[in-house]
């Protein structure tokens, strides 16, 4: 993961889009260094998160951050802009040439940090064939972190999975309840008997738990876990990387 610096128009912005650009170069080119398989640009520093409609400021900039990024490293690279922007994600993964975007509320409405969050399935799966993006695939959350899903709390996670297969989705995130919080391993393997489609872990992987997801799951979305002392808005620690990593090549 890849925590792009704060974009213009934001509370934190620094006021140098080539900044941003060459860090999120740096950083990607750090990971491809490390051994890392794919990349997953995010604009989590842009708090607090719109919903659903950002900006040309954001998507434009996201657009010469993930150009730069899949230029520099020829890693798969995708794209998650928050939040919830998912047509705004689509639409920069096409133009840049990424392969995957991460989407929030594809089924399902929830109420996130931000509001209230509608599903947007039907739309979404309109606008990439309209756009001719039909190669870019969407991930999508179900379940996801930082929200409130009370308004289904009688539709198990299981049921969610099945929606969102039916529904087209090209892959799952499963995550835990915010960022670093661990994913369930029992959510994980009620799904994993349910769909065929991808699965991937979007939190709280570590070094201490990494060897129990890898049998389960086809992906694993790391960011804290990846920083210094495990925070997210941290550098990257080469030496975490590593560990984790070494985790992985050396399953039996």
């Amino acid at each position: 993961m890849i925590h792009v610096a704060a974009l213009p128009g934001t509370p934190t912005y620094e006021g140098s889009v080539e900044l941003i650009v060459q860090k999120a170069v740096e950083e990607a080119r750090l990971y491809q260094k490390l051994g890392v398989d794919c990349l997953l640009i995010e604009n989590m520093h842009d708090v607090p998160y719109l919903r659903k409609e950002v900006g040309h400021e954001i998507s434009s900039v996201m657009t010469r951050v993930a150009l730069a990024v899949k230029q520099q490293t020829k890693l798969p690279c995708g794209i998650q802009i928050l939040a919830g922007a998912n047509k705004a994600a689509l639409a920069v993964a096409h133009a840049a040439g990424l392969e995957f975007i991460r989407a929030e509320g594809f089924v399902f409405a929830h109420i996130g940090d931000e509001g209230f969050i509608q599903s947007d399935a039907a739309e979404l799966l309109r606008y990439r064939k309209m756009i001719g993006a039909d190669t870019v695939k969407i991930m999508t959350d179900i379940q996801k972190k930082h929200s409130s899903h009370a308004i289904t709390a009688d539709i198990s996670i299981t049921e969610l999975a099945e929606t969102a297969t039916f529904f087209r989705s090209d892959g799952l995130v499963i995550t835990g309840t915010s960022t670093g919080k661990a994913t369930s391993l029992k959510d994980i393997q009620m799904v994993r008997q349910k769909v065929t489609i991808p699965i991937w872990v979007g939190s709280g992987i570590n070094a201490e738990n990494i060897r129990a997801y890898i049998p389960l799951v086809d992906g694993l979305i790391i960011g804290s876990a990846f920083k210094e002392n495990g925070y997210w808005a941290n550098k990257v620690d080469a030496k975490r990387v590593k560990v984790l990593l070494d985790q992985v090549h050396n399953m039996n």
